[in-house]
């Protein structure tokens, strides 16, 4: 009977010992890691380039995860060109990883080396097909270099491999340069399923239907995006100009009030609000709103244009001369322009010039 306890006891303790296993040694390249990783996440960089010091001191600098941490790190302290050397030495230390590679386009792309950029993206590409990741960064160099066929064609593949509203909306944005406005609408409707609460997005439909005369459709996206967002600046110039030009100009001027609060220094905002002034036959304060948006933006013809529009209102012949001649100047192709110039000068009794002005209005707009 002893005996049977003894060997019970003597078996109960063989396994004690066999299921007490020591843990395993970390490789000394790896040691760290995990520490490196927690102090990187919480953003305690201090912490986390005081353990990379270490870890790299003890692996002889080999250490592949401290030098890629480290280097974003430096990104982040907005050391571009330093970081770019790191991720250079984690690609040297692991070149069969496409995430090096694309760090080290990133910081070209950062250091605005976009056809280096290029090259090492498509060299990333070939060790990973399908990452979107690369496609849309690869759509964006070839934005900067102008290439906008070759963005197209790689933006579409990033939305192919996986659907992102930033893929999208910059797809739409390049559309709207080639003039493909149909095209542009469909890619941010797109977009808008992905991302439905995107005020920027509602606003740039908004926009669009806005400059295709489709006003029902505008105004229902406008006021979606300034549901969600009540201070979205674009949201609230666009909808106060729909009622403006609807004559609906108290509205209007209560709607830009909310845009002034927030944006005081844009020049589109006092334009339209001056124009509002002169719509009530208000032409002081119309004038005094207009000047405030010639100081803000002294090259916008359009403004020029309205000061000149109202000081012929005014029949201030003189004035009006002055700013229509400084609109035509900047922007040669209006008849409008011409014809108001024309309307001055006929005031002023050169009946020459007044002509010229406005066979030159006749010529621009048969």
């Amino acid at each position: 009977m002893a005996e049977d306890q003894q060997t019970a006891v003597s078996q109960e303790s063989i396994v004690k010992k066999t299921r007490v296993k020591k843990a395993p040694e970390l490789p000394i390249l790896e040691r760290r890691n995990w520490l490196i990783h927690l102090h990187y996440v919480r953003k305690d960089y201090e912490s986390c380039k005081a353990v990379i010091k270490e870890q790299l001191q003890a692996t002889q600098g080999v250490c592949e995860y401290a030098v890629y941490v480290q280097a974003l790190i430096l990104r982040l302290e907005g050391k571009i060109q330093e970081s770019l050397e790191l991720f250079q030495t984690c690609a040297i230390l692991n070149p069969s990883s496409p995430d090096n590679l694309k760090q080290v386009a990133r910081s070209l792309f950062l250091l605005g080396k976009h056809k280096a950029a290029v090259e090492v993206y498509n060299e990333a590409a070939r060790l990973n097909q399908k990452d979107w990741e690369i496609c849309h960064n690869l759509g964006i160099c070839y934005l900067f270099l102008k290439d906008l066929s070759k963005s197209k064609e790689q933006l579409s593949l990033a939305l192919q491999l996986h659907r992102q509203d930033l893929s999208a909306i910059t797809l739409g944005k390049i559309q709207l340069q080639d003039g493909d406005t149909e095209a542009a609408i469909q890619t941010f409707m797109q977009a808008l399923q992905l991302s439905p609460e995107n005020t920027e997005l509602l606003t740039t439909l908004g926009l669009l239907y806005l400059q295709n005369g489709m006003f029902q459709k505008a105004f229902e996206y406008l006021g979606n995006a300034l549901t969600y967002d009540p201070s979205n600046y674009k949201g609230i110039l666009a909808a106060g100009c729909m009622m403006q030009s609807h004559g609906d100009y108290d509205v209007a001027l209560s709607k830009y009030r909310i845009a002034a609060s927030s944006v005081p220094e844009s020049s589109p905002l006092w334009n339209n609000i001056g124009m509002c002034f002169y719509g009530k036959k208000k032409y002081v304060a119309a004038i005094s709103c207009l000047k405030r948006a010639l100081y803000l933006s002294p090259f916008d013809w359009r403004v020029l244009y309205n000061l000149g529009l109202v000081h012929l209102s005014m029949q201030q012949y003189a004035s009006a001369f002055h700013f229509l001649s400084a609109a035509i100047s900047l922007h040669h192709g209006n008849a409008s322009l011409y014809m108001l110039l024309a309307v001055a000068l006929t005031n002023l009794d050169d009946t020459e010039n007044a002509k010229n002005s406005y066979k030159q209005a006749a010529s621009l707009d048969q």
